[in-house]
């Protein structure tokens, strides 16, 4: 595998964290699935389009880039080892020939200058060791007036995923995990912030529009809550307390996601609201 210089998302996407989203990818594409057409119209992926998708992790937009463009081709870029097996065993499953994936760090994989017409991204921009660096790379690898689009979360208190383990503040040791800002999930919830980093690596036309979508926890309340509470975040904090106070978080977390169990079905439907950003390369 070519250089990472990314070593801490590199260790954390080979561990624990990649192993659960490859072992629960299903689960994962429901709850982010709704970004996925507006993410792929914002790129203008169609016919013969060479398309890159960063942080493709189990590979459901890649897939999807390839479909929309039979003529083209897709490569998937992952740190995840996990992740990129269930990337292309899914590959295989769905008779996909035009896809490919990579394993490799965004910020120094060496990609074929001007090699793509677009670059995409559904939440795997976020955690950048050097975020200017990275999308500087990405930007060479694409043509001339080449396309990035990707989706990142707005700030956190429009996330309904967050609201809810903000429910569970004086149990879990939340500290500043909900507060927009700072490096990690929120890192680029600030449009200005977003404006600028593109700026600085390169890119023109940079453009940030509000989108929503509503996504799919869990078949009730049980459900969501233990799956919410499986993933990384919420792991890492129910690690840091007693039994006693992991089963008060989880009954105080299911009551609150009754509140949002739909009619119909009983799936738990929680909105994600989340920036699609669009720039063009030179």
């Amino acid at each position: 595998m070519p250089e990472i210089v990314n070593t801490a998302q590199a260790q954390a996407w080979n561990g624990p964290e990649g192993a659960h989203w490859a072992r629960h990818q299903d689960r994962w594409n429901a709850v982010n699935g709704g970004f996925d057409a507006p993410l792929l119209d914002a790129a203008g992926v169609t016919a013969g389009h060479r398309t890159l998708d960063i942080g493709c992790g189990s590979g459901q937009t890649t897939l999807l880039a390839a479909r929309r463009a039979p003529q083209g081709l897709a490569q998937g870029l992952d740190l995840s080892g996990p992740m990129l097996a269930e990337a292309r065993a899914r590959a295989v499953r769905e008779d996909i020939a035009n896809v490919s994936f990579t394993q490799g760090d965004a910020q120094a994989h060496p990609f074929e200058p001007g090699g793509y017409d677009a670059a995409i991204s559904r939440y795997g921009v976020m955690f950048f060791a050097d975020p200017a660096a990275a999308f500087g790379n990405i930007g060479r690898a694409l043509r001339p007036g080449g396309r990035l689009a990707f989706v990142c979360p707005t700030e956190p208190a429009l996330n309904g995923w967050v609201v809810a383990l903000a429910a569970l503040r004086g149990i879990l040791p939340l500290g500043d995990f909900d507060r927009p800002g700072l490096p990690g999930m929120f890192s680029l919830a600030a449009p200005d912030h977003v404006r600028a980093v593109l700026g600085a690596a390169g890119y023109t036309d940079v453009a940030v529009e509000r989108v929503t979508a509503d996504g799919n926890w869990g078949q009730g309340a049980e459900d969501a809550a233990d799956f919410l509470l499986s993933s990384g975040p919420g792991r890492h904090l129910m690690g840091q307390v007693e039994p006693a106070e992991q089963a008060r978080a989880r009954r105080v977390l299911v009551d609150h996601l009754l509140d949002y169990k739909a009619a119909d079905d009983g799936t738990v439907r929680l909105r994600s609201t989340s920036w699609l950003v669009t720039a063009t390369a030179v």
